[in-house]
């Protein structure tokens, strides 16, 4: 977490930047969640170089579309994890583009109905189990996993003691592994 930042203060820097436009919140902000947008792009399959650059386009997108953020309807990493979604799908879009246009040589493979149909059953059975997750062990999963926060961060943001973070962490997945065990 970013030095003496607590996690709701995010949208009051973001509010900040489109208001006033605050170089010192955008710094904040560039700080805690640059790193967090080139890994989350990076795990998304973009290459170090790729992700770095669509990094700095999310950002200076939040730089530029300060404004256009609602407290009321998303947190402020719920937002900018969104512009990130969503540039990079029009990144990848674009891209199939130019290989539509014949600059590929070889086309990419089509996948087989069946392997569609079963990742679809997947999908569905993942997010299944994860929403028969008590609610304590689900926050503190979409804290980790989805919104790439530490085991410390967590500790601050939900008010428990690491212990119990580890614990609930730990028994959400024991419980992820055992519903989904056919999958593997």
């Amino acid at each position: 977490m970013t030095a003496g930042v607590e996690p709701l203060s995010f949208e009051a820097l973001i509010v900040a930047v489109a208001e006033r436009r605050d170089k010192q919140a955008f710094t904040t902000l560039f700080g805690h969640f640059a790193p967090r947008v080139k890994t989350y792009l990076q795990r998304g399959g973009l290459s170090g170089a790729i992700a770095e650059d669509m990094m700095q386009d999310v950002l200076l997108t939040v730089w530029n579309k300060a404004e256009q953020f609602d407290p009321g309807r998303a947190s402020a990493q719920a937002w900018i994890f969104g512009i990130a979604r969503n540039l990079k799908i029009d990144m990848l879009r674009r891209s199939r583009l130019v290989l539509q246009d014949g600059a590929a040589t070889e086309e990419a493979p089509v996948p087989l109905a069946d392997a569609i149909v079963e990742a679809e059953e997947t999908s569905r059975s993942i997010r299944r189990a994860i929403e028969d997750l008590p609610e304590d062990q689900l926050a503190v999963l979409r804290l980790a996993f989805f919104e790439d926060m530490s085991h410390g961060e967590i500790e601050q943001a939900i008010g428990v003691p690491l212990g119990t973070v580890k614990s609930r962490l730990r028994l959400a997945l024991t419980k992820l592994r055992r519903a989904l065990g056919d999958l593997a």
